[in-house]
C-alpha cells in the first residue's frame, strides 16, 4: 500500500485534463499523486460520444477507482463540470469512505445566464433519437472563460482545432448528461462522504441553485463561492484559489497552489496583479 495520498482527477462533458486547468501539477508538488482519467468517447472525435452512455462513464470511473483503492490508503476525487456529476455518482455507488470529494462547477441545473430559452426542447428531441445523435451543441464564447486573455488563448486553440477540447458534441450526449443530473439528485442524500462544493456565482452554464441543492442536501458539504469567475472555474480568474480550496480540503499545503516560478513573477508584479493571478494565463493549464 502506498503512503502517498492518491487523487482521481475526471474531467467534463467533450473535454480532457485540461478541464482541471494546472489542478494535477499543484497536486504533485504537494506530494501526491494525481490520476487523470479519459471518460469514453473522449479524446478522439466528436462523433465517438453518439452511442457513449452514461453507465459506461461511470462504469470506467469505477474500474479506475478499484485499481487506485488497492494502492492507496488515502484516496481522494475530484470532478468538473460533468465530472463533478461522475465524481459523486462514484463516491455513492463505492460507498468511499478512503478519502474526500471535490465538486467543480457541477450542473446539478442546467440554468446558467447563457442557457438560452429553449433548453427544455431538447427533452423532446431525446425522443428521436437519430437526430439527437446527428445534432451539434457547440461550444462558443465565452467558452466559460471571464478572463479576456485566457478566453482569447481558448478561442485560438479551437480555431487550430487543438485537441483539449471538442468544439461541439452530440445532443444525444447532453440527454446521457441530463440522465446523471437525475440520478445525483437522488444519490446526494446517500453519499456521506466529507464533500467540498466550489461553483461561481456568474456560472453561465449552471446557477447557484446546484450549489445550494448540494449544499442543503449532501450530509457532509462545505461550499466556496467564487465572485471573479464563469464556468471553467480551474482555468479562469481565481484557479489558485480553488487549487488552495481543494489541496487544504484533501490535506496538501496550499502553498502549493502556485507554482515557484508563477509565485515569482506574482511577486515581482504590481499589487493590482497579483490577487488571483487574473492578469497572466500562463498557470492557467490551457496556455501553450
Amino acid at each position: 500500500m502506498n503512503d502517498r495520498t492518491g487523487v482521481l482527477l475526471i474531467h467534463g462533458l467533450g473535454g480532457t485534463r485540461h478541464d482541471l486547468g494546472s489542478m494535477h501539477k499543484a497536486i504533485r508538488r504537494a506530494g501526491g499523486d494525481a490520476h487523470m482519467i479519459t471518460l469514453p468517447g473522449h479524446g478522439t472525435r466528436p462523433e465517438d460520444l453518439a452511442e457513449v452512455r452514461a453507465e459506461a462513464w461511470l462504469d470506467a470511473v469505477v474500474e479506475q477507482y478499484r485499481q487506485l483503492e488497492g494502492e492507496y490508503d488515502t484516496l481522494h476525487v475530484a470532478g468538473m463540470c460533468m465530472g463533478a456529476l461522475v465524481a459523486l455518482l462514484l463516491c455513492h455507488r463505492v460507498g468511499h469512505a478512503r478519502g474526500r470529494l471535490a465538486l467543480l462547477a457541477a450542473p446539478v441545473f442546467i440554468d446558467g445566464w447563457s442557457t438560452p430559452w429553449y433548453r427544455p426542447l431538447r427533452h423532446l428531441i431525446y425522443r428521436l433519437p437519430q437526430l439527437a445523435r446527428r445534432m451539434r451543441v457547440e461550444e462558443g464564447e465565452p467558452f466559460g472563460i471571464k478572463n479576456p486573455l485566457v478566453r482569447a488563448i481558448v478561442k485560438k486553440k479551437f480555431e487550430r482545432q487543438d485537441n483539449f477540447h471538442y468544439p461541439w458534441v452530440p445532443l444525444s450526449c447532453v440527454g446521457q448528461v441530463d440522465r446523471m443530473r437525475a440520478w445525483v439528485q437522488a444519490a446526494a442524500p446517500e453519499t456521506r462522504c466529507p464533500t467540498l462544493v466550489v461553483h461561481a456565482r456568474e456560472d453561465e452554464l449552471t446557477s447557484l441553485r446546484s450549489q445550494a441543492f448540494l449544499q442543503d442536501t449532501l450530509p457532509d458539504a462545505r461550499s466556496v463561492v467564487l465572485e471573479d469567475s464563469y464556468h471553467m472555474i480551474c482555468a479562469d480568474n481565481e484557479r489558485d484559489e480553488v487549487a488552495r480550496q481543494l489541496l487544504a480540503f484533501f490535506g496538501f499545503d496550499p502553498v502549493h497552489a502556485v507554482s515557484p516560478a508563477m509565485a515569482r513573477r506574482m511577486g515581482r508584479g504590481s499589487r493590482d496583479d497579483a490577487p488571483g493571478n487574473a492578469a497572466d494565463p500562463a498557470d492557467s493549464g490551457v496556455a501553450g
